[in-house]
């Protein structure tokens, strides 16, 4: 009985509410001595605080701004004079917050015609408010300062050779039509797409008189709501056909002259009137001294 027993415990163990308690104290690491805020408080969410990618200066610079009221400024001037960080670490923190979509900054002209920026924060990513997705303006006063729609203008036929010259000079067409009837004024971009249509006629050989004489001749008394159309489907309804080919007139011949004699040599040559040969006056164009002609045939 004396024997001592070694695998009895020297002494009752305590029981390991680490082990057996989920609730119990971890050894190390930080404890939350939490109290249940009921005024005064933000709640912000943990995909912030916790972000993988931003700065320990972003994710608290978001925590302020989500924390101040409505209306606060939070610019970069005025968030360097409430914190220590610099101007420069504050506009990379805010940078930060837009990249990940914490943030939005907007620049907005004012009645006044001021230009200011409109900081938005999220503190959730991808939601918007009722007041940001709305139009600034009712929908039915929108829709009745949209202008609308502008129609195209019927196609016009098109010169086989469009020259600047001849494009020019169908444009000054359209551009005296007002003088004929105050009606067909037309805008510049109306001259510019019936211009190809006028150089079409005056290709086929139609004067500019002719030209305007045919777009305003019996022309509707009331007022024409689209004269830019109206002239665009008469230059194609009344375009003049082609004129007939006509070849080019062979060059004329050149005139024939009488024979004449000459009168250093008597060699019978054609000549408008009477003279000396060819022969004879390149020796009377050689370098004097040299003999003439005749003394060679003399001499020989």
């Amino acid at each position: 009985m004396d024997t001592e027993n070694p695998s009895v415990p020297p002494r009752a163990q305590s029981r390991n509410r680490v082990k057996n308690h989920a609730d119990a104290q971890p050894l190390a690491g930080v404890v939350h001595d939490n109290a249940r805020h009921t005024e005064n408080f933000t709640v912000i969410g943990n995909h912030l605080l916790q972000h993988p990618e931003l700065s320990l200066l972003a994710i608290g610079l978001a925590g302020y701004i989500q924390s101040v009221r409505r209306g606060t400024s939070v610019d970069i001037k005025t968030l360097a004079a409430r914190f220590p960080e610099g101007p420069t670490r504050i506009a990379a923190a805010l940078r930060e917050l837009e990249t990940h979509g914490y943030l939005r900054r907007t620049r907005e002209r004012t009645p006044t015609g001021r230009v200011v920026t409109r900081t938005v924060s999220c503190n959730k990513l991808g939601h918007r408010t009722a007041r940001e997705t709305a139009s600034p303006r009712p929908a039915r006063r929108a829709a009745q300062e949209k202008p609308p729609p502008r129609k195209r203008l019927p196609a016009v036929p098109q010169p086989s050779y469009p020259a600047p010259a001849l494009l020019q000079a169908a444009v000054d067409v359209l551009s005296g039509l007002r003088r004929r009837d105050p009606r067909l004024l037309l805008s510049a971009t109306d001259a510019e797409h019936l211009a190809p249509g006028v150089a079409a006629w005056l290709e086929h050989e139609v004067t500019p008189t002719a030209v305007r004489h045919a777009l305003t001749e019996n022309l509707p008394n009331e007022p024409l709501i689209r004269p830019a159309a109206l002239l665009a489907h008469r230059l194609t309804a009344q375009l003049p056909p082609s004129p007939p080919f006509r070849p080019p007139a062979p060059p004329a011949p050149e005139p024939r002259h009488p024979l004449q004699t000459c009168d250093g040599c008597d060699r019978a040559f054609r000549a408008p009137q009477p003279g000396r040969c060819r022969e004879c006056r390149a020796v009377d164009d050689r370098v004097p001294g040299t003999p003439d002609i005749g003394e060679i045939c003399t001499a020989g």
